[in-house]
């Protein structure tokens, strides 16, 4: 474990991949669909009087939505599974540590902790930009899981402006769950 180990340093402090551009701009209708989907009955979310009467010029973006503008879609996530099932590693040091990571059977993962720091209320017409960077990864280490890691990445998504929206740490353990113990 000591050698495989000895390689996390040349990824920490690296950007972890490129830079993800939401593919559509904050809108009132997807806006509508997350509260409606979580039963989020805030009105500063759908009802733009609602929204003026609290000193905002109207409806506003649920702060944690804010990871859903950047997703990359589902196209896009069979394209990587196709590409890692053939053994392509697409050359970004988060790409480049999981594969090193999967080679030393650490092939499973699961998020850990999340936090997330609001500096700017999301409104229709802001487009958000993620960029992410590998900010720390821990050495191999039991879990109940079996052995593992876990990698921390810092999130900063920043509007069109350039204008930093919130900023994220979040940390999972990837692990080899060949290495679970029974627990009996």
């Amino acid at each position: 474990m000591k050698e495989l180990e000895a390689q996390f340093e040349q990824f920490v402090g690296q950007v972890a991949e490129p830079p993800r551009v939401a593919r559509y701009a904050v809108n009132e209708a997807m806006i509508r669909n997350w509260v409606e989907a979580h039963d989020d009955l805030n009105p500063v979310y759908v009802d733009a009087e609602a929204a003026r009467a609290t000193g905002r010029s109207g409806v506003i973006c649920p702060p944690a939505m804010v990871t859903t503008w950047v997703m990359q879609g589902y196209r896009r996530w069979r394209a990587v599974q196709r590409q890692q099932q053939t053994g392509v590693v697409e050359d970004h040091a988060y790409f480049r540590l999981l594969a090193l990571l999967a080679e030393h059977g650490f092939t499973s993962v699961v998020a850990t902790s999340q936090e997330q720091e609001y500096l700017r209320e999301l409104q229709p017409g802001d487009h958000v930009t993620c960029h992410f960077t590998i900010e720390s990864i821990s050495p191999v280490k039991r879990t109940g899981l079996g052995l593992g890691c876990f990698i921390t990445l810092n999130k900063r998504y920043e509007d069109q402006h350039g204008e930093l929206l919130v900023d994220e740490r979040f940390v999972m353990l990837r692990f080899d769950p060949r290495t679970q113990e029974d627990v009996a």
